[in-house]
């Protein structure tokens, strides 16, 4: 399945403590994507090694490896490697890194975003470079097929200012507020209009209903078959897979190959004042201006947070608070994996709910969640949180 992230937000954390904080992580650990040095999934956070929080500004996930940007620009991967999205030059069986190792030749880097199978890089100058898988020309570089285990250009990409990464595709937001979209379009995730095939270069999303392109976008997120764009009067568009609602547009089922409106809580009205967003496996998250969660799509292994368990909703709801109580609050970051949420509060702690089949929540259970619960993480000043397949890292 894939892994779609999206961070959001900053923290802050003295001087004096920074130096003290590690990256954490929890959850499956079958390919080392804990960076912990074993393959023993951890259902509480244990510590990837060699990297602290002081040089990390931002962390990623795919579905079973990991990305550390750090402060001089370079980047740290761990985990799976099969197809080289850890980006040393290796691949295949034998290839998985259980500890964090150079991402080679990249210098001022600054974003990232992993994939299922493949990585992006943004850099200072406004290009892209992806590795790994490119079965669907998600690596855009104009070929279809094959592998590459070292960063390469996204062809003729300038200007962008941030990206994100699906189950097998890519977007990428441009300084002039549009997006370009890239690799699998078996459900219509590129925006473009059209359903089916690939496109192996990046190619402008289209405006809702397919009229002009995209514009006014201030950030991005992918899902693993669904692109989702925060604009900057504060409102949402999707478009690609909707199976499960995902969309947020009331509908349930077919694809849209054009983005769509979030509808408000109930479908009443547009969902508006979002600062943030997140996509999972067939689910997304917005997080708004007042720190509150509202959450849409599938909701089979309670990812949804709302304190019940199964079936979709197909515009966005309200997560509730720790044990049902309330409503979560006073959020500063948010992140999703396949099928589980992970929200920061502003001085902590990290809360997740969801599937926990191998401690993803880490809460020390493998006990499904339907609505939040604090973990401990041994971090102070959390500045970055991602989720992948099923593990979670902050940092």
């Amino acid at each position: 399945m894939a892994t779609a992230i999206l961070m959001a937000g900053l923290g802050s954390v003295p001087a004096s403590a920074a130096q003290a904080i590690r990256v954490k992580s929890w959850g499956a650990n079958d390919s080392g994507q804990l960076g912990d040095a074993t393959t023993t999934d951890r259902h509480t956070p244990v510590t990837a090694a060699g990297v602290t929080a002081a040089d990390v500004t931002a962390v990623s996930a795919g579905l079973a490896h990991s990305l550390a940007l750090l402060a001089n620009g370079t980047i740290e991967a761990w985990g799976d490697n099969a197809a080289g999205q850890l980006g040393d030059g290796t691949s295949g069986v034998g290839a998985d890194k259980l500890t964090p190792g150079t991402v080679t030749g990249l210098l001022s880097v600054r974003s990232i975003a992993a994939g299922d199978f493949f990585s992006l890089a943004r850099l200072g100058n406004g290009t892209v470079q992806a590795w790994g898988d490119n079965s669907n020309g998600q690596l855009g570089n104009g070929m279809v097929g094959g592998i590459n285990p070292l960063p390469a250009p996204v062809t003729g990409l300038t200007g962008a200012v941030a990206v994100a990464a699906g189950q097998d595709f890519a977007l990428a937001l441009l300084s002039n507020g549009t997006v370009r979209a890239w690799g699998a379009n078996n459900e219509g995730q590129l925006g473009s209009g059209a359903i089916g095939g690939s496109n192996p270069v990046p190619a402008p999303v289209v405006g809702p209903g397919g009229v002009g392109v995209l514009s006014n976008v201030k950030a991005i997120a992918a899902a693993d078959d669904m692109g989702i764009a925060l604009l900057n009067d504060g409102t949402v568009r999707t478009w690609g897979d909707n199976d499960f609602g995902q969309l947020g547009n009331s509908t349930v089922g077919g694809d849209f190959p054009t983005p769509v409106t979030v509808l408000g809580v109930g479908g009443v009205g547009v969902l508006n004042n979002v600062k943030a967003v997140a996509g999972g496996s067939n689910f997304a998250m917005a997080l708004l201006n007042a720190g509150t969660v509202r959450t849409w799509g599938s909701n089979g292994s309670g990812q949804l947070g709302i304190g019940a368990t199964g079936g979709n909703s197909a515009t966005p709801v309200a997560v509730l608070g720790v044990g049902g109580v309330g409503v979560l609050s006073d959020v500063a970051l948010i992140a999703a994996g396949d099928l589980h949420s992970i929200a920061y509060q502003t001085n902590g702690p990290v809360n997740t709910w969801g599937a926990n089949g191998t401690g993803q929540l880490g809460d020390g259970s493998t006990t499904t969640r339907n609505t939040p619960v604090g973990i401990r993480t041994g971090i102070l000043g959390v500045e970055s949180i991602a989720g992948g397949s099923v593990f979670s890292i902050a940092a």
